[in-house]
């Protein structure tokens, strides 16, 4: 979980774009709301790797927003059942159900259907905060915390000479 952590920190603290670390919160933080064996989440990782979003920030935000599901989840299966159960979406759902395709998607589970559309509806606001959050490190905080007298002593070491060798 450390080495995990500081590529994140590494991550942040590179040249690679604010929005690539910012799609891999959101593709993280879809994969981690949602039940994990999903065909849609196939489709995430799928895109994950095909767009060569930052991997670190992915699995972080995936671990994370999975603990948080589990937290969320009796949200998650009142939503979806809200949803399952109302009365004008009934014919919608009957003929998802008919389909085989749908049948695979699993989006007549409660807890699928809710956690889904929560998260794609939090998908934009996460991008966008996301995105806020990593552009004000990088120009303000991460700036402030190179002058601590802490963090200069600690470069100005030969450990961290040697630690900057082996991370690469």
């Amino acid at each position: 979980m450390l080495t995990l952590l500081a590529k994140f920190l590494k991550a942040l603290n590179s040249e690679s774009g604010a929005w690539a670390l910012a799609f891999a919160f959101v593709l993280g933080m879809m994969m981690g709301f949602t039940p994990l064996w999903r065909l849609h989440n196939l489709a995430i990782l799928l895109i994950a790797l095909l767009f060569r979003i930052n991997l670190t920030g992915f699995i972080l935000s995936f671990i994370i927003c999975s603990g948080i599901a589990y937290l969320l989840d009796p949200w998650f299966h009142q939503f979806g059942f809200y949803l399952l159960s109302s009365e004008s979406w009934q014919p919608l759902w009957q003929s998802m159900y008919q389909s085989a395709f749908w049948r695979v998607l699993q989006f007549h589970h409660s807890i699928t259907l809710g956690s889904f559309i929560i998260s794609v509806a939090f998908a934009p606001i996460l991008l966008f905060v996301s995105f806020f959050i990593i552009t004000q490190y990088r120009t303000r905080i991460q700036k402030w915390f190179n002058k601590l007298k802490l963090v200069q002593m600690l470069k100005a070491n030969r450990f961290w000479a040697i630690y900057s060798d082996l991370r690469g």
